[in-house]
């Protein structure tokens, strides 16, 4: 299941470990960078009663330089390249918005600040916050222009302020590869334009053993007159009883909508789930219910980019159940054949509400392995889902990466 993702920590914590290897001159924070990459190759399916059989291969490139830290200062840079040199028509019309997008983007490009516990950024990043988020489920990775700024000094506390002015998309929408703008930026559910930049906060608390609450804020000026506010809390326990592992958690988000200076239009989703695990065989439980109220786009807008999507109802590939007063349920199961190895099964069931009325279901099956000895980090991933209680849609994954 999806939890808060805390990449933009995971770099503070990285950076203070390399403190103590600066460089002391600037051509040697250079020479003593460090160099990252990955090389992909994904298939793509799609199929429903609505069309023919849609698919796409594509190839995709990223590759990364940091330099070390001089006096504290440290310089990243990311780019990405995809290609789909096979495409159809109907793989390039289906597929247009996340995976056919021929050329290469620079997607970070920043100078970041460490000191003490203090780590800023600016420039362009991938971001990794509960509420501002880029996915990287296709083969280009969403990214943001702006700053962030992260601090550890309270214990077991983590703290992130940020503010982004741009996001760049997997794709345009005309064949070609993402670009930076304020335009069409996801929220997951709808896409809105961030006219004067959008904001966020977060906290995240581990100080009470196996428990991690976390809070975040997320404010956006979108389009011309609507404002938006969204607000997520978490509440994420794991203990283990003998060898039985279990977790149980609890989520709220929280949008309010003004609309030209009129009172705000709110709306609500909470989602409660319970897991077990003995010895690889891994179960989880969740429900997920949004209120009915009619706002903006009549659906929870869940942050800022496609991976601000943390709903314990969520189904392995393409529904979601965020729309107005939409009832969701989850049963998954999987099983860790190996410290590598990992299949599973989940089946989503969403009473969509008002507008909708219908029950929509997905089920699911889904594998990985990640690769050891000659072949490390290179890992392969297949996910097949079936929509629609008549099986009215039909989506195949297969993923092929290798980081080094």
């Amino acid at each position: 299941m999806k939890l808060a993702k805390l990449s933009l920590a995971a770099m503070v914590v990285a950076g203070l470990a390399s403190s103590s290897f600066a460089a002391d001159t600037l051509a040697d924070a250079f020479k003593q960078g460090s160099v990252n990459g990955e090389l992909k190759a994904y298939y793509f399916s799609h199929d429903d009663d609505s069309m023919d059989r849609a698919d796409i291969f594509s190839t995709g490139i990223m590759l990364g330089y940091k330099t070390a830290s001089f006096y504290g200062f440290s310089l990243g840079l990311t780019a990405q390249g995809s290609a789909s040199p096979f495409a159809d028509s109907d793989g390039k019309a289906y597929y247009n918005s996340d995976m056919y997008g021929s050329g290469a983007v620079l997607s970070e490009s920043y100078l970041a600040y460490s000191a003490g516990k203090t780590t800023a950024m600016v420039g362009r990043m991938f971001l990794d916050t509960p509420l501002v988020s880029g996915s990287g489920s296709r083969i280009i990775k969403e990214a943001f222009e702006g700053a962030a700024i992260i601090n550890t000094d309270l214990p077991n506390t983590t703290l992130i302020a940020g503010y982004v002015q741009k996001w760049q998309s997997r794709t345009d929408g005309d064949g070609n590869v993402g670009k930076f703008s304020r335009k069409n930026v996801s929220t997951n559910t709808a896409s809105v334009d961030i006219n004067d930049g959008a904001y966020t906060v977060a906290a995240i608390n581990k100080s009470i053993p196996g428990l991690t609450l976390t809070g975040a804020y997320a404010y956006a000026e979108a389009f011309d007159t609507v404002d938006v506010n969204i607000v997520y809390v978490e509440a994420l326990y794991e203990g283990k009883a003998g060898e039985i592992g279990y977790t149980l958690g609890v989520q709220d988000y929280y949008n309010a909508f003004d609309n030209a200076g009129t009172p705000d239009d709110t709306i609500n989703l909470y989602a409660v789930k319970a897991g077990l695990s003995f010895k690889g065989i891994n179960g989880t439980v969740a429900f997920s219910q949004v209120s009915d109220d009619a706002v903006f786009g009549n659906t929870i807008a869940s942050g800022l980019g496609n991976g601000a999507d943390l709903l314990y109802t969520d189904p392995v590939i393409a529904m979601n159940g965020y729309h107005r007063d939409t009832k969701s349920y989850l049963i998954d199961l999987n099983y860790d054949i190996t410290a590598a190895a990992n299949i599973g099964a989940r089946y989503v069931l969403a009473e969509m509400g008002t507008g909708i009325n219908e029950d929509v279901s997905s089920t699911a099956v889904y594998g990985t392995y990640k690769f050891d000895a000659a072949l490390k980090g290179f890992s392969l991933g297949a996910q097949y889902e079936k929509q629609g209680q008549d099986g009215d849609g039909n989506d195949v994954w297969v993923k092929a990466n290798y980081k080094f």
